[in-house]
């Protein structure tokens, strides 16, 4: 679930994927049933720089101005991979995803979050960098939830169930 009052929610991919750039091949994958507040950014790989080599400046984009191979760039940028984001996770108003973070099942984002690393199944994290405030649950719990996978039931149990999955603790 998106929900933008600002921009048309159609247009999510436009609005909030961004330099995502078909040379480096990564992707953003969503779980089920997560929930998207307005203005979640998602930031690929191409809009970083490389930190390893002496200058930060992308002369690769420019190969014909600067005479490089026009295979080499995506060199431009240190590649971190996919954007992967577990099952039932809410990311909250303005947060931003940066390029290869992985956010686990049940996680909570905070609203203008910066997240800059993996986050852990069912824990909240906010800041900037966003770092873990706390777990939702005991351990015991999460390892309970990360078995049972009610995500991946059929609708009908899901609906059957909606008694248990809705109950607060």
């Amino acid at each position: 679930m998106y929900n933008d009052f600002v921009n048309d929610p159609s247009q999510f991919e436009r609005n909030n994927v961004l330099y995502h750039y078909p040379v480096n091949h990564e992707r953003l994958r969503i779980g089920k049933f997560c929930s998207i507040a307005c203005g979640a950014k998602f930031l690929f790989n191409c809009a970083n720089h490389s930190l390893r080599s002496l200058s930060t400046y992308t002369f690769p984009l420019f190969y014909d101005e600067w005479e490089l191979d026009k295979a080499d760039v995506a060199s431009a940028w240190d590649n971190k991979g996919d954007i992967v984001i577990g099952n039932d996770v809410w990311i909250g108003f303005e947060a931003v995803i940066m390029a290869g973070v992985h956010i686990g099942n049940g996680a909570i984002i905070g609203a203008r979050a910066v997240v800059t690393k993996d986050v852990a199944p069912y824990t909240i994290v906010g800041g900037v960098p966003a770092r873990a405030i706390r777990k939702r649950f005991d351990d015991a719990t999460i390892s309970r939830l990360e078995s049972l996978r009610w995500w991946d039931w059929s609708k009908e149990r899901i609906r059957r169930e909606l008694p248990g999955i809705m109950r607060r603790e």
